[in-house]
C-alpha cells in the first residue's frame, strides 16, 4: 500500500488533475471550491494498471499555505509533480523541489500540465529542456515528464502507467513493529465519533489495538479502521489509513499528534540531527537561531544549536541540536525541514539522528561530534552499538526501537560476530539473545566498572574499618536506579570485582584489619560480656569505649551480635540462647519473655530483645503472649 503526493506551483493544476486521475475532487473545504485554490490537504486514491490501490495526498501550492504542504509530504513514497506548460518553472515549483530533495522522496513522475492551452510545440520542447535543467542534481533528475491535459484527458492512461512503473521500483514500506500513525487530519461523524487519519508507518494497526495520542498520553482504542474508505480488520505500513478512536474528543487532538501503541515511543523536546542548508538561503543558520521545526505532520517552534562550528553556510551541512518548544515523537531516520519563522524562507532539511539524546552536548565535544558521524554515516550494526552505548542498560527491543531498527535485525546484527565482543547481556539466557535480555555496550560497562572500583577504593581508604559503602550511597553516586544497581551489583559480584554484604558493598579484596591499639581495645571490651558478675554493656556504651567504627567491626565479623538499637550480647551467648530456645519449643511447644527469662537466668530487657530478634529472622513468629516455632524449623 503505497501514497503518492503532488507537488508543484499554485495554479498549475494538480487538484485538478488529481480529480481527472481518479474521480475525485480532492478540494474539500468550501473556501477552496469558491477560491478554486487548494489551502489545505487533500486526499483522494485510484487504482493503477497493475491493479494496485494507491493513495494521493493533494497539498497546496501557494506560498501563503507551504507549511500546510510540509504536512502532506513526509509520508508520501512517491511524488507527482506538476509544472504547467504555460508558464513553466515557478518560484513554489522550485522550493517544492527543494523540499523533495531535502525529504529525499526516493522517486516520482512530472506532469506537464495544461498542454492544451499551448498551440506550438517548440514551446514544449522549451519548457521540457527547461524543466530537465531544473530537476537535474535533484532527487527528480531521472524522473519521466509526461504532457498531459486534465480538462481534455490528453495522457491520462500514459501518466498512470508512469506512476505504476515508477511505483514497482520502490520497496513496500518496513514492518518495524512499532507503528505510528502520524495525525494529518481530525474531525468527528455522528454515529461513529472521532475520527483521525494520516500515513501508517513502522507497523501495523488492527482493530481492538489500544493506543495512545501522543504527546498528551491519552489513551484510547481503535474501534474502527479505513483505507480508501473501506473498512479494515487491521492497516498496513504505508497506508492512508482513517482510524475510529474511542473516548477522545476532537478537541484534544491536533494536526501533528500521533497516534501510537502505548509505550513505544516517548515524546521528546530535544533531538539530534545532521542538517543541509540549501544552497540559495538568504542567511547561515546561525547558533541559537529560531526555526520552525516540521517533521512528519507537525510543526514546532524550535532553537538551533549549531554543533562543532559557528554556523553552517548555504549549501554546507552539519550537526545540530533542535531545543523545542513544544513535544513531539520523531524515530531516527525521520526526515525534518527548517524554516524561518520571519519572513517564511525554507532554510534546509536533513534526518533526525538521535530523537532522545542524553542533554546538552558541549557544542566542540569532538566524542560527540564522532559519535552522531557513525550514528549517521556508519552502517547499521556500527548505530546499534553507538546507541547502545548512549542508552546503558536496556532492552534489545527498546535498543531496537531507539536504533530505529526492526528488532528481527537487530537481533542478526547482534548475533554477528563482529558485533558480539561489542556488549554484554546482564540479563536473560546465559550468552543468549533470546527472548528480551537486558544489554549493555562493553565500553560503557567498562568505564562504569571503572568508576565503581575506584569508587569503593577510595570510600575503603577513607573508612577502613567499615566493611562496605552503603548501597544507597553507591548507587547514587553512580546514578544508578535500584534496578540497575542490583543488576549491575549481581554481574559485578560474578566477576569478582565486589562482595555483597546486604546494605553495604565492598570491593570483594577489601579486608577489615584492626591496627594492636584498636585489637586490644576491643579485647577488653570482649572480656565484659563474659563477666558473670555484671550485666553486658549496652550498644551505646560499646561504641563510647572502643568507637563506633571498631565497635562495627566486632559486630560484622560476629564476635558481638546487636539485637536492637541498645541490647547487645555475645555471639556465644547468642548461639547458647538460641538452641535453647529451640530446645524449649520442640518439647513444651510455645514459651513467654517470663519463661525464656526464668529459663535462661536473664532480665526481661534481654529476654525480649532476643525474642523479638528471632521473630524478625523468621524463626519464631508472635502468637499472643507466646512464642512458636515456625515451619519447617
Amino acid at each position: 500500500m503505497r501514497v503518492i503526493g503532488t507537488a508543484g506551483h499554485v495554479d498549475h493544476g494538480k487538484s485538478t488533475l488529481v480529480a481527472a486521475l481518479t474521480g475525485i475532487n480532492p478540494d474539500r473545504l468550501k473556501e477552496e471550491k469558491e477560491r478554486e485554490m487548494t489551502i489545505d490537504l487533500g486526499f483522494a486514491w485510484m487504482d493503477l494498471p497493475s491493479g494496485e490501490t494507491v493513495g494521493i495526498v493533494d497539498v497546496p501550492g501557494h506560498r501563503d499555505f507551504i507549511e500546510n504542504m510540509l504536512a502532506g509530504v513526509g509520508g508520501i513514497d512517491a511524488v507527482l509533480f506538476v509544472i504547467a506548460a504555460d508558464e513553466g518553472i515557478m518560484p513554489q515549483t522550485r522550493e517544492h523541489l527543494a523540499i523533495l530533495d531535502l525529504l529525499e522522496i526516493p522517486a516520482g513522475v512530472v506532469a506537464l500540465t495544461k498542454i492544451d492551452m499551448i498551440d506550438d510545440p517548440e514551446w514544449l520542447d522549451l519548457v521540457e529542456s527547461d524543466c530537465r535543467a531544473v530537476l537535474g542534481g535533484t532527487v527528480l533528475q531521472n524522473a519521466s515528464i509526461l504532457r498531459v491535459s486534465a480538462r481534455k484527458g490528453i495522457g491520462l492512461n500514459e501518466l498512470r502507467a508512469a506512476l505504476d512503473a515508477c511505483l514497482e521500483t520502490q520497496p513496500q514500506r518496513p514492518d518495524h513493529g512499532r507503528p505510528r500513525l502520524p495525525i494529518d487530519r481530525v474531525f468527528s461523524i455522528t454515529g461513529f465519533g472521532t475520527i483521525v487519519t494520516g500515513t501508517l508507518m513502522d507497523g501495523i494497526f488492527k482493530v481492538g489495538d489500544d493506543v495512545e495520542i501522543l504527546p498528551a498520553g491519552i489513551k484510547t482504542r481503535i474501534r474502527g479502521l479505513q483505507t480508501h474508505k473501506q473498512k479494515e480488520n487491521s492497516a498496513l505500513p504505508g497506508s492512508r489509513v482513517a482510524a475510529n478512536i474511542t473516548s477522545v474528543e476532537t478537541t484534544q487532538i491536533r494536526r501533528g499528534d500521533t497516534l501510537a501503541i502505548p509505550g513505544m515511543y516517548k515524546p521528546t523536546r530535544m533531538l539530534d540531527a545532521g542538517v543541509r542548508l540549501l544552497g540559495d538561503a538568504s542567511t547561515p543558520l546561525e547558533h541559537g537561531s529560531e526555526v520552525k521545526f516540521f517533521s512528519g505532520t507537525s510543526e514546532v517552534i524550535a532553537r538551533v544549536r549549531v554543533l562543532g562550528k559557528e554556523s553552517i553556510l548555504p549549501g554546507e551541512e552539519g550537526y545540530i541540536q533542535v531545543e523545542l518548544d513544544q513535544e513531539l515523537v520523531a524515530a531516527r531516520g525521520d526526515h525534518f525541514i527548517l524554516r524561518r519563522p520571519s519572513p517564511g524562507e525554507t532554510l534546509g532539511g536533513g534526518r533526525v539522528i538521535d530523537p532522545q539524546p542524553r542533554g546538552r552536548y558541549k557544542r566542540f565535544s569532538q566524542p560527540d561530534l564522532d559519535r552522531l558521524e557513525t550514528l549517521q554515516k556508519g552502517s547499521p550494526g556500527d548505530n546499534l552499538l553507538q546507541t547502545l552505548n548512549s542508552l546503558g542498560a536496556v532492552h534489545l527491543s527498546e535498543l531496537a526501537n531507539k536504533a530505529g531498527i526492526p528488532i528481527p535485525l537487530a537481533f542478526d546484527l547482534l548475533g554477528s560476530p563482529d558485533l558480539a565482543e561489542g556488549f554484554l547481556v546482564l540479563k536473560g539466557e546465559a550468552n543468549s539473545l533470546r527472548g528480551d535480555p537486558i544489554l549493555i555496550g562493553r565500553p560503557t560497562w567498562t568505564a562504569l566498572s571503572q568508576k565503581a572500583a575506584a569508587l569503593l577504593g577510595e570510600y575503603h581508604l577513607a573508612f577502613p574499618l567499615r566493611l562496605g559503602m552503603p548501597k544507597e550511597e553507591f548507587r547514587g553516586k553512580l546514578k544508578l536506579s535500584s534496578n540497575e544497581g542490583q543488576l549491575f551489583i549481581l554481574r559485578w559480584q560474578a566477576d569478582g570485582l565486589v562482595a555483597d554484604h546486604g546494605k553495604t558493598i565492598s570491593l570483594a579484596s577489601h579486608q577489615v584489619e584492626l591496627n594492636s591499639n584498636q585489637k586490644k581495645s576491643a579485647a577488653t571490651l570482649l572480656q565484659k560480656f563474659n563477666d558473670p558478675q555484671s550485666a553486658p554493656p549496652s550498644v551505646k556504651e560499646c561504641q563510647q569505649e572502643v568507637g563506633e567504627e571498631v565497635y562495627a567491626v566486632l559486630v560484622s565479623q560476629g564476635e558481638l551480635v546487636q539485637l536492637n538499637p541498645e541490647v547487645v550480647i555475645s555471639s556465644k551467648v547468642f548461639m547458647l540462647w538460641h538452641q535453647a530456645t529451640i530446645d524449649f519449643l520442640k518439647t513444651n511447644e510455645k514459651i513467654t519473655v517470663a519463661e525464656f527469662r526464668d529459663t535462661l537466668q536473664t532480665s526481661r530487657k534481654f529476654a525480649l530483645a532476643f525474642l523479638e530478634d528471632l521473630d524478625a529472622k523468621g524463626i519464631t513468629r508472635r502468637e499472643g503472649d507466646y512464642r512458636v516455632l515456625n515451619r519447617g524449623d
